[in-house]
Order: structure tokens, then sequence, then C-alpha cells
């Protein structure tokens, strides 16, 4: 359709076929799309949003623009790497339209890293994310047991890993296998082996399945593509979270995955698995014949000892007889005794038996019962009322005598006695401090009733008590210097040879 811009009037604006949006937005989704059918793009993935419907969205971008992108459901299930943010990837499609929001996008058929720097570096960012979480810590290795019933497999069952790891648990030690199967390469590996791994651990102990002792997970080799299932975030989890010590075997002896940092023990190949699973049978039969061979050697060797010991302890010991001789002779001693003395306990109760029966015929006993008889008459004597109240009378006059006989001798006592106190009254009396005031001494106490035997221990001001006889007392303060001083003679004194006053301190 071609349109004359020098037809300025607008008249030739009529000759243009109207259209609408839908059909203009068809328009250039077809030339769109027979233009750019097949293209190969490279870029950083941005935003990956994955809905429910299993189609992924994502972007991908370069330093100056940006370009959306669809994956359906097809194409990103058969993927063996799943696109995360922040990954280089190289990505072939067509580019379309969607009218619905006016842009234009990219439709993806298949995506892959941008070469293998790309995926050895989005690996070593998640394996340091996932160490820094502790999930490769040495602490939480389990160990592997030494003879396990049963070893749970978690590999392809078509594949010649399954034949190779039944084939050498046949040859070293043979034990009940469960295989579940899985796919080992793919985009559905990671997901299977995860629920794999949570399935054996499910198991309960003694329920209808068994319950493995030990895990193996295995796979051959392959590009870093093939095995990037195993390098899955929710593989790792799901082996962190078993219980079950896990044995990974994933490829040759150079193939690293994150299952290897993870399990409780890695292997370089599948093979090597199951030998690191079951010891050698025919070495463990040698080992116990061994062990069990020694412990026999050992215990003979014991014996033999012990035997030796007990000859040479047989020939310190005295012999039996001597041992038990005198013993014996002594007990045969005691049993002549024994006898002689039965035969005479015997002969004196039978004695005593002859006796007794001697006393109890008629003749005898008719003797004793007249001598009873008397006895009885005599006391019934004694118990009469007259001879009874004979015996009172006399009893109660010798009480009298007795009384009054007490009575005389405590009044002779208490005389002495009173007697002997008035004496020593006499005599307290006769060395009491009071006759010594009696001829013109006196007795001077402190404050605190303490007798003052010398001057020095009064002071300036100390009141005093001056006993006299016939207890008068008189109260004095002691005078400056504490120590008494004659008074001095005054004038109104007749004679010069007048005593010291000795209470004045003046």
């Amino acid at each position: 359709m071609l349109i004359d811009r020098d037809d300025d009037d607008g008249e030739g604006q009529g000759n243009l076929a109207e259209q609408s949006v839908t059909d203009l937005s068809n328009a250039i989704k077809r030339t769109v799309e027979d233009r750019f059918g097949l293209v190969r793009v490279r870029g950083e993935i941005g935003r990956v949003s994955r809905p429910r419907s299993g189609h992924v969205y994502l972007s991908l971008k370069d330093d100056k623009s940006v370009i959306d992108g669809v994956m359906w459901k097809g194409v990103a299930s058969r993927l063996s790497v799943s696109p995360e943010e922040g990954m280089e990837a190289v990505v072939t499609g067509r580019l379309t339209t969607f009218g619905g929001q006016s842009k234009y996008q990219i439709v993806i058929d298949h995506l892959a890293p941008a070469g293998a720097g790309a995926l050895m570096a989005m690996l070593d960012a998640r394996r340091r994310a996932l160490e820094a979480e502790g999930l490769f810590a040495a602490s939480r290795k389990k160990a592997i047991p030494l003879i396990p019933k049963t070893i749970g497999i978690v590999t392809s069952p078509s594949g010649a890993v399954i034949r190779d790891i039944l084939h050498r648990l046949a040859e070293r030690f043979p034990c009940d296998v469960l295989v579940w199967p899985v796919a080992v390469q793919g985009k559905a590996c990671a997901g299977e082996v995860a629920r794999a791994i949570k399935g054996f651990d499910a198991l309960a102990p003694g329920g209808p399945v068994a319950r493995p002792d030990v895990l193996i997970v295995a796979r051959g080799g392959g590009s870093i593509e093939d095995l990037w299932g195993f390098n899955e975030e929710e593989v790792v989890r799901a082996a962190a979270d078993c219980s079950i010590p896990l044995i990974s075997a994933i490829g040759h002896e150079t193939d690293v995955t994150l299952l290897d940092h993870v399990a409780d023990l890695r292997a370089p190949t599948p093979t090597g698995a199951a030998e690191k699973a079951v010891p050698v049978r025919a070495d463990l039969i040698a080992q116990v014949s061994e062990k069990g061979n020694l412990r026999v050697r050992a215990m003979t060797r014991r014996l033999d000892t012990l035997r030796e010991r007990n000859v040479q302890a047989a020939r310190l010991l005295p012999k039996p007889d001597a041992l038990i001789g005198d013993k014996r002779q002594k007990v045969d001693l005691a049993g002549q005794g024994l006898s002689r003395a039965l035969l005479d306990i015997f002969a004196e109760h039978r004695a005593g038996m002859a006796d007794a029966r001697a006393s109890l015929r008629p003749a005898a006993m008719q003797a004793r019962l007249r001598e009873a008889e008397s006895g009885f008459r005599q006391m019934s004597a004694r118990l009469s009322p007259v001879r009874l109240r004979r015996t009172i009378t006399e009893r109660g006059d010798g009480l009298r005598a007795l009384s009054a006989a007490m009575v005389r001798t405590g009044r002779g006592l208490l005389t002495e006695r009173e007697a002997a106190l008035k004496g020593f009254a006499r005599m307290i009396e006769a060395v009491s401090y009071q006759r010594v005031l009696d001829r013109g001494f006196a007795v001077v106490r402190d404050s605190t009733g303490n007798v003052v035997t010398a001057p020095d221990g009064i002071t300036d001001g100390n009141a005093l008590d001056v006993e006299f006889a016939a207890g008068k007392h008189l109260p004095v303060i002691a005078g400056k210097g504490g120590k008494p001083r004659p008074r001095k003679a005054s004038r109104t004194d007749k004679s010069d040879n007048a005593p010291p006053d000795l209470f004045n301190f003046q």
C-alpha cells in the first residue's frame, strides 16, 4: 500500500483502508515471525517465573537491553539444567509478539548454559551457600554400619550401574537389596532422586517393607550437564535430612557433585560404593576363625598356668591326715565320754523313777496324807481369832514402844544441834567487824559499797560512806589530791598533841 505523502490536503487519506487493532497486531506478529523465525541469543537470565501451569517465563539481558522469553511446559520438562537468575545462557527459538500487552518476546525451544565455565560458577556459588548453612559439616556425617541387613539403591533400573552393584554385593556379602528406580539425568532427575531418598527414610522399622540400613545413590559417568540433577538443591537437602547413612557414587572418580559433599561417604564409582557398603564375607569368616583360635589358645595357656599353680600349691599343703588327725582323736574321745555320761544319766533317772514308784504306794501315800493333815491342823490352830488378837495386841505394843523411843531420840538430837548452833553464833559474833568498830574504828566504803583499804584508789570528788559503831553512817566527799592529810591544830586547840583527822581530805 503506497501513500502519496505530497498530498497535504488530506484528501488522499480517504483511499487508506481502515484496520482493527487486532488486524494490525496480527500483521505485526506475522512480519516479526517471518523475519525472525529462528534466532540464537546469548545473555544473562534475569527474573525467572514458574507458574503452576508448568511454563517458564524469564528475561534475557545484557548491559543495554532486555528481552522477555517464554518456555512452554514440554520444553521446560526436557531441560537438563534449570534456568536460574544470574546464569549466562544461550537460547534458541523464534521471535513473536504478544498482542495482549503490545510487546515482543522470544519463544525458547532450547536453553543451555553458556559453556562449562558458567555452570561451574553457578555450581560453586551454590556450594558455598549450602556449605555456609552447615550441610557439609563433618559433624553431620553418620557412620556406615559394618554388616547391613538391607541396602537401598537409588539409580536407574535399566543401566549397567545396578548390575555392577548387585554383582559386587553378591561376591562380597550377599544381603537384601531394595531398588528405587529413578531418572538419573534430565529435568525429572532431581525430583525423583529427592523423592526416593525421602521415601526410603520414611519407611518404619519393622514394617512390611524392610527399612534399609544404608542407602546408595549411584549413576555412571557423564558430562556436567548429565550429572546436573545431583547438584540440585532439593537433592542435597533431602540427603542432609535423611537419617539413614548414605553413600554417594555419582560418575567416575573425577566427577564431583554437591551430593558427594553432603553424603556420609563418597565412593569413586558405583562398584566402589558396593565395596564400601559391605565387607568381604570370606575375610570376616577368616577373622572370626582367627580370633576364635586366639581365644582358644589363650584359654589353654591360662588353664595350663592354673593347673601348674595348683600342683605347686598341692606340694606345699600338708596331708589331710596330718591336719585332721588330732581333731579325729578328740572326737573319738568325746564320743566315748558322751556314751558314759548318757549311761550315768539313764541310771540316775532310773533310780529316781524307782523312788517315785515307791513313794506312790498306798502305805506311803497314807503316811504322807497323815503328815499333811497334821500340818493343816497346826496352821488352823495358829489362825484362830483369839490367837490372832493376841498377836495383833503384841505387835501394837511393840510399835508404840518403838515410836516413843524415836521421839525421845529426836528430841535429844535437836537439843544437841541447838547448843552447837548457839556456840557457832557466839564465835561469829566475837570475830565480827562490829566488835572492831566498838573499839573506836570505822569502815570507809566507796559509792559502789566496796571497802576502801588505801587512799590510792580515791580521786577528787568521790563520794564515800563512813560506818561507825552501832550502825551509824557519815557521808563524806573526797578532797583535793585524794590523799588524807592531817588537819593543822587550830588556835582553840588546848593541846598540841591532838590526833590527826583521818577523814579530812581538804
